[in-house]
């Protein structure tokens, strides 16, 4: 694509007010961003430092700083602003915060932060297991659309929602004692703070001569507001989205803040990108005809110049087994007579728990692939508390490591005292590890919480002196185990097996502490090898999700954004593409989107598969293909296993390319 097409240059030099540029899958909304913003700086001479632009992830904005960076290379770029919705907002609460009541060097809760906060709230319920998980989910559905927990409380219809907005008002008065905001208090406190300040906005809007923003499909209420406030009346706005990749309801995104941008910028103009650099033209009109099922405020259709390319197959297989053993077959028999690489396969499922069988047939075939989504060693609750306890050793300043490990294991020290220690700290100027030895706690304080908070600071000064010696790997082995680390696994987890993987991670973590120890040629403190620890997790989170030439595995939603030459859309049955839940709910439509975009992530060749039966709890029950199958052009599918016909010479291709697979093994 070394040209713009027309519509892109359009969209480039569109600079008279709010604009929506519909960007279909594969249609180049990234460059139209990037050149939107060299075209600022050089036609219309807006300095970089007034250019801002936001996405969601980490990994998009890199890609777009790199691209901005290399078509501005030579001229003056210093100042841009490209970061994600969550960075901007944290920017902009690190400037504001005293007018929302935090003090310099507040905590940010990460989403394990958040659940262990709203555990402790819950301690002493009878309430299930998983309820946890579902008050979070439903505070972060609340603070996403811009409700306060009074007005949650007032809005309450029975003793369910009443229950979840007490416990919503507790959430936040703790998140204050502890100076902490949450994720989702990244959008929704900017919000607040340009609300109550309008100094502030002003502010902001004279440093904003352009905003753009990425993948405007997916923003939810409170970045939409956000996105809103910024604009102001300048209303310099260029925002990029596709309504038909919107597949993140369940995180509260509202593909209608397209449609809403035509009543609140009357002045909006609409581009729409339709022509797709990525797939052949096969693979678009079996996209095209999937996405009309739902409605659309505006319509688009994809087109590409690359040709009509393959036919998409469809493969029926007898269950889940045999569909893992035919996509695994077909990546060996595709890679031997094209010669293409392992990372050019993708394989697409809906749910996570349908790539066990994959992996299982990807290395009984000594094939490399990679897995997207796995958690990080570092983000398992058990490792990121005993690397708190290895950081307030290190650190006796850092609030955030003392207020995760205060009551792990439990010491009954509850959020009205950690208000109350939060509260001393701050008008001392101190940490809350310093706070909880001072004489003044005195008098906050009655005699047995200020014991449990001197106990704990006691028991910490001790280790943090042991820890300064040439010993940190043994002093590590005798905190866990006066803290009997081990019985609090076991105490907390849903059984014995649990616990045990839990441990075992903490066992995993010493050893590597003690390699690095063991590796390096001089003596090392505890905070170099928590430094060194730390800066390996960092670096492994920026991992881009590309897997090298690795076959690559992962959910329909992690796709989102990438290509690959060869796709296999796996598992194409009701209950699971549509899903279960989807069915019943009858949201139909975010399903499909999803099927739109597995199907768009295809360049060259596109092969869909289903299971004619599938184990269900224990049971081998008939499984029926997905209503989307009959949603595409009939014409262009080409349909295996109703009647197994491959040809002879089809059959000793494959045949070869085992024995080829059997060779490298030998060898």
């Amino acid at each position: 694509m070394p040209e713009l097409n027309s519509s892109q240059r359009e969209a480039v030099r569109y600079t008279e007010g709010p604009l929506l540029v519909l960007a279909g899958a594969g249609s180049g909304k990234t460059r139209v961003i990037t050149h939107k913003i060299v075209h600022l700086v050089e036609k219309n001479g807006v300095a970089p430092q007034h250019i801002f632009a936001v996405t969601f992830t980490n990994k998009a904005a890199r890609e777009m700083q790199a691209r901005a960076d290399e078509l501005l290379r030579g001229r003056e770029r210093r100042g841009l602003n490209i970061s994600t919705f969550h960075t901007l907002g944290l920017n902009i609460l690190r400037q504001g915060h005293a007018n929302l009541g935090f003090k310099k060097g507040f905590s940010l809760f990460d989403e394990q932060d958040s659940g262990n906060l709203v555990r402790e709230l819950l301690c002493g319920s009878t309430s299930p297991p998983d309820e946890t998980t579902a008050i979070r989910w439903r505070i972060s559905a609340w603070k996403n659309a811009l409700v306060t927990p009074q007005q949650a409380q007032q809005s309450a219809q029975n003793e369910q929602d009443a229950r979840a907005a007490h416990l919503y008002t507790a959430y936040q008065r703790a998140l204050r004692s502890y100076n902490a905001v949450d994720f989702d208090d990244l959008i929704l406190l900017p919000v607040q703070l340009f609300d109550q300040f309008p100094v502030t906005l002003e502010k902001w809007q004279g440093r904003i001569r352009h905003l753009l923003v990425d993948e405007y499909q997916d923003t939810n209420l409170s970045q939409y507001q956000l996105v809103k406030q910024l604009a102001g009346i300048r209303q310099q706005l260029t925002v990029v989205g596709d309504d038909d990749q919107s597949i993140y309801s369940w995180r509260g995104a509202r593909p209608e803040n397209l449609a809403r941008l035509s009543s609140d910028f009357p002045r909006l103009k609409v581009i729409k990108l339709e022509q797709n650099y990525r797939s052949t033209g096969r693979i678009l009109k079996a996209a095209n005809q999937l996405i009309g099922n739902n409605s659309h405020v505006f319509e688009k259709r994809l087109w590409s110049a690359l040709g009509p390319g393959d036919a998409i197959r469809v493969v029926a297989c007898k269950n889940e087994v045999h569909e893992a053993e035919k996509v695994v077959s077909e990546i060996i028999h595709q890679r031997f007579s094209s010669g293409a690489g392992y990372g050019d396969y993708a394989i697409l499922y809906r749910s996570n728990h349908q790539a066990k069988l994959f992996e299982t047939t990807l290395r009984q075939q000594n094939i490399p692939y990679y897995l997207s989504g796995g958690s990080s060693f570092f983000s398992r609750s058990e490792v990121k508390e005993v690397m708190s306890y290895l950081r307030l050793l290190s650190n006796a300043n850092d609030d955030a490591a003392f207020l995760r490990i205060i009551n792990t294991p439990r010491r009954e020290i509850g959020p009205s005292t950690l208000e109350r220690l939060a509260g001393y700290a701050t008008a001392r100027h101190i940490s809350l590890l310093s706070a909880c030895s001072e004489l003044g706690l005195e008098q906050v304080l009655s005699a047995a919480p200020l014991g449990r908070l001197r106990a704990f600071a006691g028991r910490i000064a001790d280790y943090q002196q042991r820890a300064r010696g040439d010993q940190p790997i043994a002093t590590i082995k005798a905190l866990l185990q006066e803290l009997d680390y081990p019985g609090w696994l076991y105490e907390k987890s849903s059984n014995d097996q649990a616990a045990e993987r839990c441990w075992a991670n903490i066992t995993e973590l010493v050893g590597w502490l003690e390699r690095l120890q063991q590796q390096s040629e001089t003596s090392q403190s505890l905070a170099e090898m928590i430094s060194r620890i730390t800066l390996q997790d960092v670096l492994d989170r920026q991992n881009d999700g590309s897997g090298g030439d690795q076959v690559h595995l992962m959910t329909l939603h992690s796709a989102k954004g990438l290509e690959f030459p060869h796709v296999f859309l796996v598992g194409m049955e009701e209950e699971i593409l549509p899903h279960r839940s989807s069915i019943e709910e009858e949201s139909i439509d975010e399903e499909r989107r999803l099927a739109y975009v597995g199907i768009t992530r295809a360049q060259r060749k596109l092969t869909i598969s289903y299971a004619r039966k599938r184990k269900k709890f224990g049971e081998l029950t008939r499984c029926e293909p997905s209503r989307f199958l009959d949603e595409l052009p009939e014409d262009e599918l080409l349909w295996e296993g109703r009647e197994e016909k491959i040809s002879t010479e089809e059959k000793r291709q494959r045949g070869t390319a085992h024995l080829t697979v059997i060779r490298s093994l030998l060898s």
